[in-house]
């Protein structure tokens, strides 16, 4: 009895508690305030680099409007977005890395540089950042061979840069 008692006020007195208690987790890391800021302007990112890869500027847009759509809650507009993010690819590069023996390059280095402007007009925070990403490969394949994979990751390295600078707040 003394068991059932102690039981019923035991439970009685967490009740009220753990139903007043809200734990909330965010797990795609962004530090929004969506009761505040709810859209976004993602305007093309052009290539203005001197060499010049077709695919990569479709590929580098696409990718960064599926990051926003996919770990944030903003909804995409074309203009008068509350956060606005626009730039430019700046530069994509090829040179040599490290030199063999024989003295001919046995690496190559690919690097890719994008410069963002970010534009807050809730918080009215506003930056300006070059991005950038770099990757190797053997000077035994050509790059036609690895370019789209090599651009690929590239791409995820910045878009994660430019996510984690512009929401994340990392």
């Amino acid at each position: 009895m003394k068991q059932t008692l102690l039981r019923l006020l035991v439970t009685l007195f967490l009740s009220p508690l753990l139903v007043a208690c809200k734990i909330g987790y965010s797990f795609t890391g962004t530090s929004i305030n969506y009761n505040v800021t709810k859209t976004i302007q993602l305007d093309k990112i052009v290539n203005r680099a001197s060499y010049v890869w077709a695919p990569m500027e479709t590929m580098l847009n696409n990718s960064i409007k599926d990051r926003f759509a996919n770990q944030t809650q903003l909804r995409q507009v074309k203009r008068d977005g509350d956060i606005q993010i626009s730039g430019e690819i700046m530069s994509y590069d090829q040179f040599n890395k490290s030199i063999s023996s024989d003295g001919y390059s046995s690496q190559v280095q690919l690097r890719m540089v994008v410069n963002i402007r970010y534009k807050n007009r809730k918080t009215n925070e506003t930056w300006e950042k070059p991005f950038s990403a770099t990757t190797q490969y053997s000077s035994t394949v050509s790059l036609a061979s690895v370019q789209e994979r090599l651009v690929t990751e590239m791409i995820n390295d910045i878009v994660d840069q430019i996510f984690n600078a512009s929401v994340a707040n990392w």
